[in-house]
């Protein structure tokens, strides 16, 4: 049997570099094993001339190569940085932007934190929507007008390129790279071995520096669980505040603050998760997998992932179904 050779992925670090943005792609990725028991992907440090890289938080790091490995990279991360000249002036050395370009014909482009301001300075994002770390939102828009830039998600996805919001939401976004490539099996998996979240609710809003509510001694998080033990019910606003022992207002309210998403909308992604779940690990037909997620139709599951990820329930189950055994 022929051993498949690993998916090549360039991470990009510019001085001074996020150590933590820069060391989650190698241990996250690092973790999937194909199912010959080799690695799936062989993860390397780039830096503009090859040279040692300072981080922000005082030690060095050696990288692999320089600009050239980008040249043969299936994926091309770009870390998190401090450099003035990107952050402050949206401006990236001409080398870099035309090897990113380069890359873009050919790769998936991917930025942690604020290495979505590299790519936005390199023209990758123009007319995108996009993501980066909350703190450094206004900077952003400010310096890159033409991007569309979503302070919510942890991360986004547009014409193939993602973008991830700060800090942990590397995390977030590095598994969804696995779940894309090898499916949700493959993610959890990894998920396990780094004991985090195989996938978490809601957006960065809820770790933004908020006022603290009067009331903050209470929480939506039982609502939450009704809520996806049940996804096949109709639970109303009324119901689900009730549970919570609290006001439709205040629950409401609450609810945002704890997962930046209103109700209905953490309700229709946790019932999407669940389909797509369902859609990789069993054969139930489209229409029982509607009914039991309570998305009622096979139609309305279709419409919800044509808008959601572009797909249809037949070619999800096709490409992630394949994948997961490819990969197991």
């Amino acid at each position: 049997m022929a051993v498949a050779t690993p998916h090549q992925v360039a991470v990009l670090a510019l001085a001074p570099v996020v150590a933590f943005d820069l060391s989650i792609p190698a241990q996250m990725l690092a973790s999937v094993e194909t199912r010959t028991g080799s690695a799936a992907y062989e993860v390397r440090t780039v830096t503009p001339d090859g040279s040692e890289v300072p981080t922000v938080n005082g030690y060095g790091v050696t990288p692999q190569g320089d600009l050239t490995l980008l040249k043969h990279a299936d994926t091309v991360i770009v870390a998190g940085t401090r450099c003035p000249d990107v952050l402050e002036d949206g401006a990236v050395d001409s080398r870099i932007a035309e090897a990113l370009r380069a890359a873009r014909r050919r790769a998936r482009m991917v930025s942690l934190c604020t290495g979505a301001f590299v790519l936005a300075a390199a023209g990758l994002l123009e007319g995108c929507r996009a993501a980066t770390h909350w703190r450094y939102a206004e900077q952003f828009r400010r310096l890159f007008p033409a991007v569309d830039l979503d302070t919510n998600p942890l991360y986004v996805t547009d014409r193939g390129v993602l973008t991830s919001a700060g800090g942990a939401a590397a995390i977030d976004l590095c598994l969804h790279l696995v779940r894309e490539d090898h499916g949700s099996s493959v993610a959890n998996r990894v998920a396990r071995y780094n004991v985090v979240a195989p996938m978490r609710d809601g957006g960065q809003a809820q770790y933004i520096d908020h006022p603290v509510p009067e009331d903050v001694g209470t929480s939506t998080a039982g609502a939450r669980t009704l809520m996806t033990e049940h996804l096949d019910r109709r639970l109303s606003l009324k119901d689900l505040a009730a549970h919570s022992r609290m006001s439709v207002r205040t629950f409401t309210r609450r609810f945002r603050q704890e997962t930046g998403l209103s109700p209905a909308e953490w309700l229709a992604s946790a019932r999407l998760k669940h389909a797509r779940y369902l859609l990789e690990s069993t054969e139930l037909p489209v229409d029982d997998i509607a009914a039991r997620t309570g998305l009622g139709s096979g139609t309305n599951l279709r419409q919800r992932m044509r808008g959601s990820l572009d797909t249809t329930p037949s070619a999800y189950r096709r490409a992630f179904r394949s994948t997961t055994t490819a990969s197991t």
